[in-house]
C-alpha cells in the first residue's frame, strides 16, 4: 500500500476527532472523539516510520498510546465526578463543578 493512502486514513479519521470535540457535548464522545485524534497520529507515525523503514515512528506510537491510556483513565473519572454530582455528563454543566 502506499504512503498517501495511510495518510488519507489518518486524516479522515483525524476531521472526525476534530469535528467530534467541538460538536458534542456529551463528555463521553468528546473523549472517544480525543482517541479518534491520538489513533490518526498513531497512524501517521507508524506509517512514516515504515515509510523509512525506521523503529522511531512505532516508538513514538507506543508512547502515544500510553498517554492515551492515562488520558482515558483521567477523563474518564472527571466524567463519573461530573455525573455523580449533577446526573448528567453535558460538558456545559462543567463550570458548575467549580468551588
Amino acid at each position: 500500500m502506499l504512503l498517501n493512502q495511510f495518510l488519507l486514513l489518518s486524516a479522515v479519521l483525524f476531521c472526525l476527532g476534530v469535528y467530534g470535540v467541538l460538536a458534542r457535548k456529551n463528555g463521553m464522545l468528546v473523549l472517544m472523539s480525543v482517541e479518534l485524534i491520538l489513533n490518526a497520529v498513531n497512524i501517521n507515525l507508524v506509517a512514516f516510520g515504515a515509510f523509512r523503514t525506521d523503529v522511531g515512528g512505532s516508538v513514538f506510537a507506543l508512547f502515544t498510546i500510553a498517554v492515551a491510556a492515562a488520558e482515558v483513565g483521567i477523563g474518564l473519572a472527571i466524567v463519573l465526578l461530573m455525573y455523580r454530582n449533577r446526573r448528567s455528563i453535558d460538558l456545559t454543566q462543567a463550570d458548575l463543578l467549580k468551588g
